[in-house]
């Protein structure tokens, strides 16, 4: 087939559409196709030769992606490679318009979407274009201050784009990666999260295995170290694992993950984020930080397989661990995210099966045999997975995630998946009162449908299950119950579609060959008939319960409910399907039983009626010969008989049974149109008979009896979608039916039978045409011409005809003709339509009633509007035709979007993905292929914009202003519709639109001028005029909206106008993005296009472009720039003379400064006349209007600052450091090498000479990882431009604002505005203010200072917020903009500064810290320390020194914690002096202050790190800290006595103790641990270990909120410490600790080392199920606290053997149990007889203890399976019921226990049951008390 094709092709096409080659036309395809790609390559290839990016290469470009939706990837191998070098070319021209680069990169990405088609060899495509495109636009450097305006789906596009070329890097590109993206690696720093996501995103994995030593082996070791050993988890720490799943799943057998295992599934257990344990805190970065599931999933289904089978063990595992969280009853945040992981795992495993076996191979890697998914793999992961998948089928969150779990691991493993689905669904299917249970499982078995119906070797009895299924769910056809009805049509059609009905009982005689199923279901088969009757007789009674009641019959509702319509459509396509797969015995009857119901009742034909004529004409579409031989005469005659009386034709309210006969035969006829033609005569005779009744209900039926028979005559459409091709009417001895149960389709012998119009067919509509519709359109015609009365309804009736007859036989009439509007643009290339036939031959020699109904409607329209405006009925119907003369060819766009919706949707309930090859049913195979034909008839894109559609759109436009609001609405959204279908018209209907708003035309009514409004506003989806990416439509509508606020009929006081003005200004913000400026295409681009047009087949007839054409293009190109530029700079122009009238209101003054405020551009400056506006708009009375203005004089400094030269530096001469860190071994942090960057008090630059000298490199991160290969630094002073030039030096744009801002009477107005409050509580500070300020001292040096120096210092000393902000805001802007001044300057301004900061952190209150803090962080951010010296030696002087009282020495410590943080780790000697400075104050009493220097401590520590490759740090180290600290907390760890907190918050004078002072530390320390629990990037595990035996000292172990702060902290610090994520090596450490604690003679703390115990191991699980010994460990801790003599210790105990049993983290083995019930033999005392007065001894004897110790061992066990009951429980049970009377606590104990299990095991008692023996019942029955209960 292939060969055949490319030789009429004379190319190998890639990959087309195969349902193409079904279509009836196929034949004229291949020739279609090759023209129009011929002028796709040529066009496409001369206008960018020409350098017309637009209208030509963006025309071509879609032209070309519309071309790869209707033949896929029809075109050569050197084709496609041309085309996508082409496509890359363009899209990364560094200049390109934003939007067109999206719309390029979409095409490119469709282009480069199946990979196996081009191989690396074929294409090769450089990485750092993509990065440089990727940089510009998402860390744009000008976004944040309005320079650039991107749209919001920019990001996903490029992601997507660099996704799909990553496969095509070159072999050096991941050196090259690495080299330009590791000095960014620096923890502490945003540049580390940047660094990550470039690797994650642009890394390539699927490098061939020759390469992998220029692949991933040069980063893997290092990037899995970091992430083994980061462990708080950091926002950047997803991105790795996105890029280890990814590594892992494109290189299977190919990396040894083995050592890592355990670590992967602890961190995927701990990012579910599970609740465990009694009382927990969670980290809130935990949560916002959580894995990927979908990366997850892929990660996980990459390991499975291989030698090892270890991966297998944790999966296992980690679903034992999680499974009970599945079960209905739990419910959380978390259960979305397991659902994910239950959904989605199975289908990845079964993607990686079909990729295994299933697949095409192609270039990439294939996986190694040895690591390939065994038999056995697949068997132990389906296993692994069943008990959560059977739990979650009943979750709160619907059945949905389970059912496709289950459709997935049913086709691996039929036999183990499908049984226990079936046990559950019997049993729903009996009981009445869960309906949920009914849904559920239904809606699991129709996922696991075709595994079940298909049977096969691995489940050969699943097909016997099929009928007793279907007979036992048609009680769920139920009026009473809408879900379950929906759902159980679902069912049964679901499993309908995979079998024929047919009865196959016979061949059990005939037949010797069957097998014993077969045998089976061959008797079983007999019952079809029954089945299909007994459906039948449900839906009559369904339909009995539905007919409309009184009460609706006289509220005229025409419309059925929302639920009706749906049942109704259930309903109807589950008996069609049922009638499509019968054998035509069955057939009979059921047409037999449906006639007879239809005939023998009378409907009313709104709810009930429709239903019931549905049902018939399902029957008429399976066999319509059969069908209308019984109901074309029935209904005829009818109404024959009720017609032959005159007056019925005139009746208001026709005979119910006249309607009920009309809709019948109305339905039934919509059949395959040569079936009609025998009962032409009858149909057209009772056609001429009602079309005219009086009656609106007759009539509308008979315009549908109309457009049905036309429709049938005259479409192209498939006639039968049985599951079979040729259906089941062979002789049982040829054929069995049986054996093609669930049998999918063969694509290549579909045999579809088309219906295409004969010659017949097509006379007798357009016979129908010249009888029915022409006299209609000569009675409007007259009509219009004023020749003829006619009264409304009667032109209603004739529209409504006309109506029907376009839509019933719209695809014979040829689309309008006129000629084409020229001038609309110009280009240098065609720009035709491309034509596509679509089945039709338009016969010239008819009349083309098309034009002809366009011309009446036209006239009519006219009229009506001249004369009687207020028949809006009549509108609404010329506005439907109109839309249906422009569009309609046979099929509407809104029912195809939602075929296609639905036939995915079904798609994807029954494909499988395993075999993958379209294995779908043939059904769905041939509706498939007829939405490929829908596609083909409304592919409309670029048609050209004729004269005749001009005059629609102009009728349109004026509807669209009319006085009816309905009226406009409607006409507004098929206005909408043309404006995107026919090129460039948008341009012809601007200039009218905007004719209503102007305000020189006072003919204007405010209907019209809301209408334009609306069109210039536009619909959510379609164009919107008001905001076209082009500068001759904005330049037209902006100044048209604005100056439309001096129109007469515009007025504020009308909400609705000024809502449409709101919602415009707000679209336009919101849609804008910034429109280019440069439209010129590199010469890169022209060498590709040219071989485009040289190459290949098939060869473009357009020529290539000579020397002349080009320079003209070149010509045009420059043209067009500068045409560009005058119109951008025209619009700033008109806007700002819009401005200056006095008359505008306050809204448009606004709305036209925010248009203004999008012109700013980083490419082009803003014009001056602009620049003096913005200037002013500072000091402007609106508040509005001040914020647009600092954002856009922001802005302009940025535009106007002049370029800093800068040079390149080599680091290693800078260190003075000779031996440079030997090659090959990376050491990261504090080296040698990087020292001469840190803060060092002895050499600051001090001196005019040492400034100079210093080389002050401003980013943080140079030098942590390693260093650049390229470092730039800023050139000497001298070489910069000159600073505080003088006036007649500067710019026109710089001399504008220097006298603005050195005018005292400005600045005065301008700092009191921004002195003000805006809203009372809410205002912080502003960047955008900041950004202004820095631009004023960036550009301008200090010329301002001595202006504003008095407010600042005025400013200072004023405590109001407002003010503080105010100064705050300029101070940062000062410190910042000072970057480039010289020594002199600076040190000047820090004369100024330090005592104005000085001032301020003396007057800092609770309103004011924040911004003072933001404001030091903002100034230290990315600067050299050494250059902010004075800054951090005046922040250092004395930060906590009492004076002013607690708080403002906390707000100090928060200010310089800001500055420092921003340092990071460039700043270790101050790091040393503020720890020296604050460990003496650790003791400090007030609270705000502990919780401050907890904070301080958690970033003075932050850079000790235990990351890999990092160097011992030069800043403080924990460890030390520890040390000394411990010595101070002596006093407290070494008494026993309870720790009380009675300190009495007063600065006591005396000295207290040390054990006070001692407790006092402990808080500060308290808070420390918790401040760092979040933020650090690793723990320091030992060093908090040493403190663990004093907090568990502490902590309480109720919850009560009530114990003071000391307790609460405590107890917070040891769950957070609990939930951290421990290292291997780190274990042995934690369990000896613990094991120490627990001999504590406190029982608090032996208490509370089990719920220690509990969380850590649950977020350890697999570390610790690793390591033998610890597992051994914590087993014995938990049995030895089982035995201790508080009562409390050992009921937690239990609960936490109980919890590790039931995560499967440890296992009930025979030992434990003998031990346990050893332990519960022990003999206790006998009760002494007590006298009274006797003192009871409350101290339990060891034996009583030693007893409940085994009960309660063995209650653990009962309850650790809540959902099941193992074949060890119920020997339990009974030896628990054995203690039953024993001495309390014991009786308490087995109470408990004993109710538990009832609760948890009542719902499935039924099933639970069969586990015990009758003697076990009895006495459980007797345990259980209450009898009833289980009756």
């Amino acid at each position: 087939m292939k060969k055949a094709q490319s030789d009429t092709l004379g190319f190998v096409p890639q990959k087309d559409i195969v349902y193409n080659k079904l279509l009836p036309y196929a034949d004229r395809l291949d020739d279609e196709s090759s023209e129009i790609l011929s002028r796709i390559k040529g066009n496409l290839g001369r206008a960018v030769q020409l350098r017309e990016i637009w209208p030509g290469v963006l025309f071509w470009t879609r032209k070309l992606s519309t071309y790869m939706r209707l033949y896929g990837r029809k075109f050569s191998k050197e084709d496609h490679v041309l085309f996508i070098k082409l496509l890359y070319e363009l899209v990364t021209i560094p200049k390109l318009e934003i939007s067109m680069m999206q719309g390029l990169a979409r095409l490119l990405i469709n282009l480069l979407k199946k990979k196996e088609l081009l191989s690396r060899e074929d294409l090769e495509l450089p990485w750092r274009p993509l990065y440089e495109l990727h940089d510009r636009i998402l860390f744009s450097k000008t976004e944040h201050l309005g320079l650039n305006w991107f749209p919001n789906s920019v990001e996903s596009v490029l992601k997507t784009l660099v996704k799909n070329c990553r496969p095509y890097f070159s072999d050096s590109a991941t050196q090259e990666m690495l080299d330009e993206w590791r000095p960014l690696l620096c923890p502490f720093d945003v540049t580390m999260q940047r660094a990550i996501s470039y690797f994650e995103l642009f890394l390539p994995t699927t490098l061939p295995p020759k390469l992998h030593q220029k692949g991933f082996k040069l980063w893997f070791d290092e990037l899995i170290n970091l992430w083994v050993s980061v462990q708080n988890l950091p926002s950047w720490e997803v991105h790795l694992v996105n890029l280890f799943a990814r590594l892992a799943n494109d290189n299977i057998g190919y990396i040894d993950w083995d050592p890592y295992i355990p670590k992967i599934f602890t961190r995927i257990l701990r990012s579910l984020n599970l609740p465990v344990g009694t009382s927990q805190m969670m980290v809130p970065r935990y949560v916002t930080n959580a894995y990927d599931i979908s990366h997850v999933v892929l990660w996980v289904s990459s390991l499975l397989g291989g030698p090892s089978k270890q991966t297998q063990a944790q999966l296992s595992g980690l679903f034992n661990s999680i499974t009970s969280f599945f079960h209905p009853s739990n419910h959380g945040r978390w259960l979305m995210k397991l659902m994910k992981l239950l959904q989605r795992l199975p289908a990845s495993v079964v993607r990686r099966l079909h990729r295994e076996r299933y697949r095409k191979p192609s270039w990439l890697t294939p996986i190694p045999d040895t690591y390939k998914l065994t038999e056995e793999d697949i068997t132990e992961f389906v296993q692994s997975m069943m008990q959560p998948v059977l739990l979650a089928m009943f979750s709160k969150t619907g059945s949905l995630d389970a059912a496709q779990a289950l459709q997935n691991l049913a086709l691996m493993r039929p036999e183990l998946v499908i049984p226990p689905v079936l046990e559950k669904t019997y049993p729903a299917l009996e009981t009445l009162t869960e309906p949920h249970q009914l849904t559920a499982t239904l809606s699991c078995m129709i996922g696991v449908a075709r595994s079940l119906v298909s049977g096969g070797q691995r489940f050969p009895e699943g097909p016997t299950h099929m009928l007793p299924l279907l007979m036992r769910a048609l009680p769920g056809v139920d009026p009473n119950d809408f879900s379950k009805c929906m759902i159980t049509f679902q069912f049964i059609a679901t499993f309908v579609t995979l079998v024929p009905l047919v009865d196959c009982s016979s061949a059990l005689h005939e037949r010797t060959d069957l097998t014993e199923v077969e045998r089976e279901m061959c008797s079983a088969s007999a019952e079809f008939e029954d089945f299909v009757l007994q459906f039948m007789d449900r839906c009559f009674a369904l339909i009995d319960s539905s007919t409309l009641e009184q009460t609706r019959e006289e509220t005229e509702t025409e419309k059925m409910t929302h639920l009706e319509s749906l049942v109704e459509l259930g309903l109807s396509s589950t008996f069609s399907t049922i009638l499509t797969q019968c054998s035509l015995d069955i057939f009979k009857v059921a047409l037999e039983k449906v006639f007879n119901f239809a005939t023998t009742n009378i409907f009313e034909t709104r709810v009930a009626g429709r239903m019931v004529a549905d049902m018939c004409r399902a029957a008429a579409k399976c066999h319509p010969a059969e069908s209308l031989k019984v109901f074309v005469p029935h209904c005829c005659n009818a109404i024959n008989q009720i017609a032959v009386n005159e007056e019925v034709l005139n009746e208001e309210e026709l005979d119910k049974e006249f309607l009920w006969n009309l809709q019948l035969l109305s339905e039934v006829t919509r059949v395959d149109g040569d079936k009609l033609i025998p009962y032409r005569s009858d149909l057209v005779q009772i056609l001429q008979l009602t079309l005219h009744l009086k009656c609106k209900q007759g009539y509308i039926l008979a315009c549908n009896l109309l457009h049905h028979i036309l429709r049938s005559t005259a479409l192209i459409y498939p006639t039968e979608y049985c599951s079979v091709p040729g259906g089941f009417h062979q002789p049982l001895c040829d054929y069995l039916p049986i054996k093609d149960w669930g049998r999918p389709g063969d694509l290549w012998n579909l045999d579809i039978r088309w219906h295409v119009p004969s010659v017949e067919e097509i006379s007798l509509a357009f016979y129908l045409l010249d009888l029915l519709l022409q006299p209609e359109l000569q009675r409007l015609q007259r009509f219009s011409k004023g020749e003829q009365e006619m009264s409304r309804d009667d032109v209603l009736q004739s529209l409504t005809i006309v109506q029907h007859c376009l839509l019933g036989a719209g695809s014979l009439m040829a689309p309008l003709k006129g000629e084409p509007i020229p001038d609309l643009v110009h280009s240098l290339v065609n720009l035709d339509e491309t034509t596509l036939y679509t089945g039709m031959d338009y016969d010239k020699t008819r009349e083309n009633y098309r034009d002809a109904i366009c011309n009446v409607m036209k006239e009519l329209l006219h009229y009506i509007l001249e004369h009687s405006e207020d028949d809006t009925k009549s509108l609404f119907s010329i506005i439907k035709i109109i839309s249906d003369l422009l569009h309609f060819k046979g099929s509407h766009k809104h029912e195809f979007d939602s075929r296609w919706k639905s036939f995915n949707l079904v798609k994807k309930s029954m494909e499988n993905r395993l075999h993958g090859k379209k294995q779908h049913i043939r059904a769905l195979l041939i509706d498939r292929v007829m939405l490929q034909h829908e596609l083909r008839k409304l592919t409309v894109e670029g048609c050209q914009y004729r004269t005749t559609h001009q005059e629609l759109m102009k009728d349109l436009l004026r509807l669209s202003t009319s006085t009816y609001s309905q009226i406009r609405s409607r006409a507004q959204s098929v206005l909408f519709t043309a404006l995107g279908t026919y090129n460039f018209c948008c341009r012809d209907l601007i200039p009218h639109v905007l004719e209503f708003l102007n305000p020189d035309n006072n003919r204007v009514t405010q209907q019209q001028f809301k209408g334009a409004l609306y069109c210039l506003l536009g619909n959510h989806s379609g164009v919107c005029l008001a905001n076209l990416h082009d500068w001759e439509c904005i330049a037209l509508t902006w100044p048209g909206i604005v100056r439309s606020g001096l129109s007469s009929a515009m007025s504020l006081e009308k909400p609705s106008i000024v809502r449409l003005f709101d919602d415009l200004a707000d679209k336009i913000h919101r849609q804008y993005e910034t429109i280019g400026i440069d439209f010129s295409i590199p010469e890169e681009c022209c060498a590709v296009a040219k071989l485009l047009m040289t190459t290949g087949s098939p060869f473009p007839n357009e020529p290539v472009p000579s020397e002349e054409e080009s320079e003209e293009g070149l010509k045009r190109q420059k043209l067009k720039n500068s045409e560009a530029v005058e119109k951008y700079k025209g619009l700033i122009g008109d806007l700002i003379d819009c401005l200056s009238n006095r008359n505008l209101p306050w809204k448009f003054e606004h709305i036209s400064i925010g248009f203004l405020s999008l012109l700013l551009r980083d490419d082009h400056q803003l014009p001056p006349a602009a620049v003096t506006f913005f200037v002013k708009s500072l000091n402007h009375d609106s508040l509005y209007v001040r914020k647009v203005a600092i954002s856009a004089v922001a802005g302009i400094m940025k535009q106007i600052k002049r370029p800093h030269k800068k040079v390149p530096v080599s680091p290693n001469e800078m260190s003075k450091y000779c031996e440079s860190v030997e090659l090959g071994r990376i050491a990261v942090g504090d080296r040698p090498d990087n020292q001469w960057l840190q803060y060092n008090s002895s050499n600051l630059p001090r001196k005019q000479e040492e400034w100079e000298q210093c080389v002050f490199v401003e980013k943080t991160h140079w030098g942590y990882y390693c260093w650049p290969r390229k470092m730039l630094i800023y050139a000497p002073e001298e070489e910069q431009p000159t600073q505080n030039l003088a006036r007649e030096e500067m710019t026109e744009r710089e001399l504008i604002i220097f006298d603005h801002f050195t005018d005292p009477v400005f600045i005065n107005q301008f700092i009191e505005f921004l002195s003000l409050e805006d809203r009372k509580g809410k205002d912080k500070f502003s960047p955008r203010r900041f950004c202004l300020f820095k631009g004023l001292f960036r550009n301008f040096g200090d010329a301002f200072l001595p202006v504003l120096q008095p407010h600042m210092e005025r400013l200072v000393s004023d405590s109001h917020e407002s003010k503080q902000r105010c100064v705050a805001e300029i101070i940062s802007g000062l410190i910042r903009g000072c970057k480039h001044w010289s020594f002199s300057k600076v040190e000047s301004l820090w004369e100024l500064l330090c005592p104005l900061l000085r001032t301020a952190l003396s007057n800092i209150t609770i309103e004011t810290y924040a911004d003072w803090g933001t404001c030091i962080a903002t100034a230290c951010e990315s600067r050299d320390p050494r250059k902010l010296h004075r800054l951090f030696e005046m922040l250092m002087e004395s930060p906590v020194n009492g004076e002013g009282g607690s708080f403002v020495d906390a707000c100090r410590l928060y200010v310089l914690q800001g500055g420092l943080a921003q340092q990071e780790w460039r700043v270790p000697e101050l790091l040393h002096r503020l720890l020296q400075y604050l460990e003496p104050k650790l003791t400090q009493v007030y609270k705000n202050v502990r919780e401050r220097i907890g904070s301080v401590l958690t970033y003075i520590f932050m850079i000790d790190v235990n990351l890999p490759f990092t160097q011992p740090t030069s800043s403080p180290r924990i460890s030390d800290f520890t040390k000394r600290i411990l010595l101070k907390l002596k006093p407290l760890t070494e008494g026993d006595e309870e720790i009380q907190n009675h300190v009495i918050e007063e600065n006591e004078v005396e000295e207290q103790d040390e054990r006070t002072q001692a407790i006092k530390l402990l808080k500060t320390v308290l808070k420390w641990l918790i401040a760092s629990a979040g933020r650090s990037f690793t723990t320091a595990v030992p060093e908090q270990l040493q403190l663990l035996p004093l907090l568990f000292k502490i902590a309480p172990v109720e919850n009560d909120d009530s114990y003071d702060e000391l307790k609460r902290d405590a107890k917070t610090c040891l769950s957070l410490m609990s939930q951290g994520l421990l290292y291997t090596d780190q274990i042995p450490l934690v369990l000896s600790v613990l094991k120490e604690i627990a001999r504590s003679s406190s029982w608090h703390a032996r208490y509370t080392v089990l719920t220690y115990l509990q969380i850590m191991v649950f977020y350890n699980l697999f570390t610790f199920m690793s390591d033998q010994k610890a597992l051994k460990d914590v087993r014995g801790l938990v049995i030895k606290l089982l035995e201790d003599e508080q009562l409390e210790v050992r009921e937690m105990a239990a609960t936490t053997l109980s919890g590790f049993l039931q995560c499967n983290f440890l296992s009930m083995d025979a030992p434990m149990q003998a031990h346990f019930e050893a332990l519960c033999k022990t003999r206790l005392p006998k009760k002494r007889k007590r006298e009274l007065g006797f003192v009871v001894d409350t101290i339990p004897s060891a034996d009583l203890v030693r007893r409940h110790a085994g009960v309660l061992g063995l209650s653990a066990c009962i309850l650790s399976s809540p959902y099941d009951v193992p074949t060890w429980m119920p020997q339990l049970l009974m030896d628990l019921s054995a203690h039953l009377n024993d001495t309390q606590p014991i009786e308490m104990t087995v109470k408990k226990t004993l109710s538990n299990f009832r609760r948890t095991h009542h719902d499935n008692w039924q099933q639970h049951k069969q586990q015990f023996t009758d003697d076990q019942l009895l006495v459980l029955t007797d345990l259980l008390v209450s009898p009833c209960y289980y009756a």
